[in-house]
């Protein structure tokens, strides 16, 4: 990649189809990107190019359906381009769903062990953090409670307790915060925060407008799909406020 950036997506496009019986054939995998849509197939992001610099903070802005939480995933590696490229040349550590990765029928203490080792962190790693993602998740007395047991503050408050003790370089945040209660969602501002003065790359999608200016100087501006604005983050803002009158 030249110089420090650290994300590059060309011409990238990812197609989806609406009827989940669906099956595409292996022959799909291997045709050409001017292959005819079949029916039922839909563009969930197309043509879309952007570079991202070490150490951006991004808000990415939309209404529901555009593309946003796809885009992130993309990035993350979760699903793949069906045409263009998308090049990720450091490590992501994904907040992009409420559940984190995490697996209801285990405890809170088996899924901080089990998602912060799939992410990379040695078991001495865990054994040393342990108690510190516990004490930031306020969630003491529930640690060999399962998953599936905890409400949807409490599984925001351990998800994002983990990814944010990742050390890995690029940070994706996706309107999970909006769950969680004012004190955690200040608490996670503040760690937020400290992940960008410590030089961390950042994609965060919300639809609070106050969010996105605390944290993002940059915004990428999805509309059907396709991407309608690359600017500051005031410029992005208010073109999409004059488009939908937010």
């Amino acid at each position: 990649m030249a110089g420090g950036s650290v994300i590059e997506v060309a011409d990238a496009g990812i197609r989806f189809r609406r009827n989940r019986g669906g099956r595409r054939s292996f022959k799909d995998l291997f045709s050409s990107r001017t292959r005819r849509n079949r029916p039922g197939e839909f563009w969930a992001l197309r043509n879309v190019s952007f570079t991202v610099q070490r150490g951006e903070a991004i808000g990415v802005v939309g209404r529901n359906g555009q593309g946003k939480s796809t885009l992130l995933k993309l990035v993350a590696g979760v699903v793949l381009a069906d045409e263009g490229r998308v090049d990720v040349a450091e490590g992501v550590a994904p907040l992009i769903e409420i559940t984190g990765g995490f697996v209801d029928d285990l405890t809170v203490r088996d899924n901080v062990y089990l998602t912060a080792g799939l992410h990379g962190m040695s078991k001495r790693e865990i054994d040393e953090a342990f108690d510190e993602i516990i004490a930031f998740a306020e969630i003491g007395d529930f640690i060999d409670t399962p998953y599936k047991h905890l409400s949807s503050g409490m599984k925001v408050r351990i998800a994002f307790s983990v990814i944010s003790r990742l050390q890995e370089p690029i940070i994706l945040v996706d309107e999970v915060l909006a769950v969680g209660d004012r004190g955690f969602r200040e608490k996670c501002y503040k760690r937020i925060e400290e992940m960008l003065a410590g030089g961390r790359t950042l994609f965060f999608v919300s639809h609070n407008e106050k969010e996105m200016r605390r944290f993002c100087t940059r915004g990428l501006y999805l509309d059907k799909g396709t991407l309608k604005l690359d600017g500051t983050i005031d410029e992005v803002l208010s073109i999409y406020d004059k488009d939908y009158g937010a």
